[in-house]
């Protein structure tokens, strides 16, 4: 039992792997993609881990966005799958997914341009949450909050996501708090 633990988890890290390496791609073909149809292709990926937490997934999203789909596929399917990780024991995950498009301007982070508009995404979840200090840590590669006893995962899973992020020329942030869930936002340059 502990070699097939082991294989098995050595097969999740290389694919893990293996997808953070697809991120750096150089042949990037962005098209002007409908963010509800990459939300039901993850949606009819997952759809038995939905099924089986019980999870709502709502959405309000607005108008069409220029990215690399496959890699905008993977990025949400990450966030969807950490929110169903890491959920709360005896609640059923409720996960929440805005758009809108906005002004740099309006948007009053240093980060980004004033000049030009930005998609931005929020994906909001009812789970347990993190200590706010650990905002920038989670985005490291191998940087784990739980035991793998408690929570598996290889601790990948949020670098890809910020990776995919950096490869549109956009920068995400997370926001949460210890037990009333998580918020990450996303801010794509059109």
């Amino acid at each position: 039992e502990r070699i097939l633990y082991s294989t098995n988890r050595m097969r999740e890290l290389i694919n893990d792997l293996l997808a953070f390496s697809r991120t750096n791609i150089v042949d990037r073909k962005y098209e002007n993609t409908d963010l509800n149809k990459i939300l039901e292709s993850v949606t009819d990926a997952l759809r038995e881990n939905i099924k089986e937490k019980n999870a709502v997934i709502t959405t309000e999203l607005h108008g069409n966005i220029r990215i690399i789909p496959f890699l905008f596929v993977q990025l949400i399917e990450n966030l969807v799958n950490n929110a169903l990780k890491f959920c709360k024991e005896d609640v059923p995950p409720h996960i929440e997914i805005k758009s809108r498009i906005v002004s740099g301007s309006e948007l009053q982070n240093e980060k980004l341009l004033t000049t030009g508009n930005y998609c931005h995404i929020t994906f909001q979840d009812n789970g347990i949450g993190f200590d706010p200090e650990h905002s920038e840590k989670i985005f490291g590669v191998f940087q784990r909050l739980h035991g793998r006893e408690i929570y598996d995962g290889t601790g990948i899973g949020l670098a890809i996501v910020k990776k995919i992020v950096e490869n549109h020329n956009g920068i995400i942030t997370a926001t949460a708090a210890p037990m009333k869930g998580a918020t990450f936002n996303i801010y794509i340059p059109e």
